[in-house]
């Protein structure tokens, strides 16, 4: 019997950021939170999706946000938590 880990994604979206220098700063930031284990940021349209082993608290989210230079405009999409490996049709076992 395998033992799957599940993980968190939520998309925000933060303005400010205009090069690379400004996503990898936010990057950096948002990817010291505890429990985060990765960062996406799409720079043009400034979504950030983070996956985490827990659901994140929205004001630590913002205040990395705060920290690199940038601001948190819109809250998190939220997304089903998904077992490593699955198909996301709720028929896995």
């Amino acid at each position: 019997m395998s033992t799957s880990t599940a993980s968190v994604v939520a998309t925000y979206t933060v303005t400010g950021m205009t090069c690379g220098h400004c996503v990898g700063s936010v990057s950096a930031e948002i990817g010291a939170i505890e429990g985060v284990s990765g960062v996406e940021v799409d720079l043009p349209t400034g979504a950030v999706t983070v996956t985490s082993a827990a659901p994140l608290v929205e004001a630590d989210v913002a205040a990395a946000v705060t920290e690199a230079g940038y601001e948190l405009t819109a809250a998190p999409k939220p997304e089903l938590p998904q077992a490593s490996g699955c198909c996301g049709s709720g028929g896995c076992h």
